[in-house]
């Protein structure tokens, strides 16, 4: 494990001070590496998030071969709380993957919650239709600038809302049929 930098340590606990969980990103861990070195890493049940102390956020897949192997690489560690996105390169985590995330390996419970952008269409998810190419929805704004896949979406528009919630196709209902907390 490597040392902590001081400016790490003092964001650390500036968090902890004022009573937020921290996860320190680092270029190292961007988006789709698990560090190691866990703030606060305890042992405990974690039911709710006002128990948590810790948290992974991993939303990218990059770099791993398979989902199970993402799957065992963060089961191995002990995070209170991980928020990681429900689909590995486009195919939904099953709920048998994602049960296998909500117990630490010293046996306490953990809670497993998927990431959502509500904000952004995106390009790579299932919803996207081909005819977006030619005749896309007035609620599809301009492209994010970093994110050449993804584009600002009037979130309060009821077409988009559709996509994402209220009904049994929408995003936020697979990812309760998936067993996300």
């Amino acid at each position: 494990m490597l040392p902590t930098s001081q400016p790490t340590q003092k964001a650390i606990n500036r968090n902890v001070n004022e009573g937020f969980l921290c996860f320190i990103r680092t270029s190292n861990n961007y988006y789709n590496l698990i560090p190691t070195n866990i703030t606060n890493s305890n042992t405990n049940s974690i039911y709710d998030l006002s128990a948590a102390q810790n948290f992974l956020y991993l939303i990218s897949s990059d770099s791993f071969s398979t989902a199970q192997e993402m799957i065992d690489a963060i089961a191995a560690t002990n995070y209170d709380v991980i928020l990681i996105d429900m689909f590995f390169k486009g195919t939904a985590l099953s709920t048998n993957q994602v049960n296998q995330l909500k117990v630490k390996p010293n046996g306490a419970k953990r809670l497993v919650i998927s990431y959502i952008n509500i904000g952004a269409a995106e390009q790579f998810r299932y919803y996207r239709k081909s005819s977006w190419d030619t005749n896309k929805p007035k609620w599809i704004k301009k492209p994010y600038l970093v994110y050449s896949d993804e584009f600002w979406v009037e979130f309060w528009d009821p077409e988009w809302q559709s996509i994402i919630y209220g009904n049994n196709g929408s995003y936020i209902k697979r990812i309760i049929d998936a067993g996300f907390d």
